[in-house]
């Protein structure tokens, strides 16, 4: 499944934005930095999601008593 798939009913979608700049104005020093930034916001959607599982996870067990 592909992001336009995904996003498909949501064309203001900051994501959707994001996909579809373009980079080639873009410097090396700017790709660099907008790699990190998607790594941290990666690392940040990683720990909520896993959060929300662990949430669940709890909510589950303590309601099949």
């Amino acid at each position: 499944m592909d992001l336009d798939e995904i996003f498909a009913g949501k064309p203001d979608d900051p994501l959707t934005a994001l996909t579809r700049q373009d980079l080639d104005p873009l410097s090396v020093a700017e790709l660099d930095a907008r790699i990190a930034a998607l790594e941290a916001e990666i690392t940040r959607t990683r720990g909520k999601k896993d959060r929300a599982v662990h949430h669940r996870a709890s909510a589950d067990g303590l309601f099949r008593r």
